[in-house]
């Protein structure tokens, strides 16, 4: 089959609350307008010429008549708001339950259970952000060789080691006996092992990451385009986030290197690509950063041209996101919001595709563009934007 597409998820650039935006506590979140207002207004002139602004009002980005992309927003259905819950729904899986949060930190018989499986002890066990847990407990670790167990707003089980003191797949074994013994009702989202090096007051973690994710109860995307024969290319953390089924590799470092990967796969790649830019979330949303946030965009708004101009004639690009998480507010968790959908490709007619019910009306349009049966639990959308 010559058809290919591609969905390319802006991590965390949300575009206003969800409709039970009240029941996160996120009333008034708007990654996108609340930035743009924080930095005196947006200059992205390509994802305004794709009517980005069309979508919502966002300073700096203007309505425009003729936009170069289908857009539209797509509405959260399943319960909780983390990349797994995000990616999952795009890829046509709603959860009726969002996955367990530990503000308090896990019980005491969880990590007892973790130190019999592994052998260590932990210390830690504290709501927190990675480069502040270092601080806090890096050099205790280095002296006695105890697990830093730690977690945030998100559902994770997070682990971090010095790779001097605790050998790398020793570090990567224990997360995952934590991901086998972390079941309903500890089944969080993701394990993640969280490796660092340095020395006490310059800690830096290193980029042996590694995400340990629940697998989905239900088919996805993926397995419908695995059983079909359909080649599948990941970027970034989604097959961390799809627990590796169906999907294999491809860890950046950096929107950057994630941007070239996905240049590398428009030039030469098959079937589907499933690819996540986490800087936004990662590096600027759950620090507050507003003006890095917006220079994340900025990276991302000089890239598109290239990545559009070398789309092929039977080639679907898509932009969208997979929650919101709003460098402006008081928390620096993820926010309940409505995602944008941009639609890019020789065949695309640059029409507004409104408010869609469900992210897995995406994936449900990818389906059937790539002639596979599955819609999961969405709605098709392709006989709106096809020429």
């Amino acid at each position: 089959m010559s058809r290919r597409a591609c969905i390319l998820v802006l991590d965390g650039v949300g575009i206003g609350e969800a409709a039970d935006a009240d029941e996160y506590g996120d009333e008034g979140s708007h990654t996108l307008a609340n930035t743009a207002r924080a930095v005196g207004g947006f200059d992205l002139p390509n994802l305004a010429r794709a009517g980005l602004g069309n979508l919502a009002p966002i300073a700096g980005l203007p309505v425009v008549t003729a936009p170069t992309a289908a857009h539209g927003v797509l509405c959260p259905k399943s319960k909780g708001k983390d990349s797994t819950t995000g990616h999952w729904e795009l890829g046509g899986v709603h959860l009726a339950q969002p996955f367990p949060t530990y503000p308090n930190g896990f019980p005491k018989p969880v990590l007892d259970e973790f130190t019999r499986r592994t052998g260590r002890p932990c210390i830690g066990n504290v709501v927190g952000s990675g480069t502040a847990i270092l601080d806090t407990y890096g050099a205790e670790h280095v002296r006695t060789g105890a697990w830093i167990v730690y977690t945030s707003a998100d559902s994770v089980f997070q682990v971090a080691a010095h790779e001097d003191v605790v050998p790398l797949a020793e570090l990567h074994a224990a997360c995952q006996a934590a991901r086998d013994m972390l079941v309903a009702p500890h089944n969080v989202s993701r394990v993640i092992a969280r490796p660092f090096v340095g020395t006490e007051g310059a800690w830096v973690r290193t980029k042996n990451r590694r995400d340990f994710s629940v697998e989905s109860p239900d088919e996805t995307l993926l397995d419908a385009l695995a059983a079909a024969g359909i080649a599948r290319t990941g970027v970034g953390k989604v097959d961390d986030l799809f627990a590796r089924r169906a999907l294999e590799g491809g860890h950046t470092a950096s929107n950057a290197e994630g941007i070239r990967r996905i240049g590398d796969w428009i030039a030469g790649g098959d079937g589907f690509c499933f690819a996540n830019l986490v800087d936004f979330d990662q590096s600027f949303g759950h620090r507050n950063d507003a003006p890095g946030f917006y220079g994340a965009l900025r990276e991302f708004d000089a890239a598109l041209p290239d990545l559009t101009h070398a789309l092929r004639e039977d080639d679907l690009l898509f932009v969208t996101a997979d929650h919101g998480n709003d460098p402006t507010t008081p928390s620096t968790d993820h926010a309940r919001e409505n995602v944008p959908v941009l639609v890019f490709g020789p065949r695309v007619r640059p029409v507004a595709i409104g408010l869609r019910p469900t992210f897995s009306d995406l994936g449900a349009t990818v389906a059937e563009w790539m002639g596979v049966g599955f819609r999961g639990r969405g709605t098709s959308f392709l006989p709106l934007i096809l020429r």
